[in-house]
């Protein structure tokens, strides 16, 4: 019985390290995704969009010039 409990352990503790090992030389290999723009959300639709892509008129943000000329919308979404 000791014997079987001593065999158990040891293919317990081999596969503990296999999966460690795996797992350690896989990381740095993982490619980083870059960084998202900051969003801001258009003050007419609210739809979402890079800040570099907006309109800005007096601190509201705009997805088009549309938007921007009708002003901001309703306060309901």
């Amino acid at each position: 019985m000791l014997r079987l409990l001593f065999w158990i352990a040891l293919i317990a503790a081999a596969v503990w390290f296999w999966r460690k090992l795996k797992a350690a030389s896989a990381t740095p290999n993982a490619p980083r995704e870059p960084d998202a723009p900051p969003m801001v959300r258009c003050a007419q639709c609210g739809v979402h969009l890079p800040r570099d892509r907006a309109l800005v008129l007096e601190q509201q943000w705009y997805c088009s010039q549309a938007h921007l000329e009708q002003g901001p919308g309703s306060r309901e979404r």
